[in-house]
């Protein structure tokens, strides 16, 4: 079964690790790492959102996640990052970008159409997503330079403020009503983004932020790697009332594997059991209807859970899929269906 996945941090790993310097581990296999050629192939991963995201400098993953093991926490938000410091770290994940496409096995995609051809062909398809705007200055001009390097979906926050917006920290339990909603200029980003026919992606923000977005979105909501709040009362997860907005919309939920989203004690641990992610994916289905459900992985991102744990596991999470009762149909759209349908949507195909 092919899997088109909403969201992976590979460019942010290899910049960490030299940047397009880096861009041959793909290639060569990466130990470390939960998605590489070798692993897509084995895994069926045939394309996602690939996302250029700006590391906070003053916070270590691994404290994080250290923290995020523990039965409660509330990490604040992280620090602002400087649009100087923002443009060039993008700039850099967007040639690593530039290098894998150069190699040959992964094709650089602008449209459905685009993303069809790729899978086709076994090329692994790649959508250009920034999480977090903050190498976009207050009059804007950088996103029309980004749809030209190819960009096609843009979340406005990560987890930490900035000019657009704010963000829901690393809390749990904690609710994602927290803090106050997007700015003016956040609210200017998103109709420019729906001008541009660019997705918006609802992961990460706040509350208030979302219902922002949701007053004005002209396309389906989209929510690229967010879990079931019902489940996991993550701040980091979607209520009720913002899964039936999702629904209405016509958009989408990308499960994200992330096990901190995905357990009811909100813990940072591989060993959760791969049935956990079904629960989730079940959840959703009854309740926003089996169009509006699809993944996103958060891999290169995140501890995901042991029997998935790369792009190659796959194969696992479709077989519990298949031992929870989903028919092949359903198996279908979740992988990947989906993703393609609310893109065209978005994009105006």
């Amino acid at each position: 079964m092919q899997v088109f996945d909403g969201h992976n941090d590979l460019l942010a790993r290899l910049f960490l690790a030299g940047g397009a310097k880096a861009a041959p581990q793909y290639e060569t296999g990466r130990p470390d790492g939960h998605l590489d050629a070798e692993k897509a192939a084995a895994g069926g991963f045939a394309g996602g959102l690939f996302a250029v995201w700006v590391p906070s400098p003053q916070e270590k993953a691994s404290r994080v996640e250290r923290v995020m093991r523990q039965a409660g926490y509330a990490l604040p938000l992280s620090a602002s990052v400087d649009q100087e410091t923002a443009w060039r770290v993008c700039q850099e994940q967007i040639a690593t970008l530039d290098a894998l496409v150069a190699q040959g096995s992964i094709r650089l995609c602008q449209t459905a159409t685009d993303i069809d051809e790729a899978m086709a062909a076994g090329t692994v398809a790649a959508v250009l997503h920034m999480e977090g705007a903050e190498a976009i200055g207050p009059d804007l001009a950088e996103l029309d330079t980004l749809v030209a390097q190819g960009l096609r979906s843009l979340g406005p926050v990560w987890s930490r403020p900035n000019l657009f917006g704010h963000g829901v920290p690393f809390e749990f339990p904690a609710s994602p009503d927290i803090g106050p909603g997007l700015s003016d200029a956040g609210k200017r980003l998103v109709r420019r983004c729906h001008a541009l026919r660019v997705a918006v992606d609802l992961s990460h923000l706040n509350d208030a932020g979302f219902w922002d977005v949701a007053a004005m979105e002209a396309a389906p909501l989209i929510a690229s790697h967010s879990n079931a709040h019902a489940l996991s009362p993550h701040a980091r997860n979607l209520t009720d009332k913002q899964l039936d907005a999702i629904a209405a919309s016509g958009g989408l939920v990308g499960v994200n594997f992330a096990t901190a989203f995905l357990r009811d004690d909100g813990r940072m641990r591989s060993q959760t059991p791969i049935d956990t992610v079904v629960d989730h994916i079940a959840y959703l289905i009854e309740r926003m209807g089996e169009d509006c459900v699809a993944l996103g992985s958060d891999f290169d991102g995140a501890i995901v859970p042991h029997a998935i744990g790369t792009a190659a596991g796959l194969p696992n999470l479709v077989a519990a899929m298949a031992d929870r009762g989903f028919g092949t149909p359903l198996i279908a759209k979740v992988c990947h269906g989906n993703w393609l349908r609310v893109l065209r949507l978005v994009w105006g195909e």
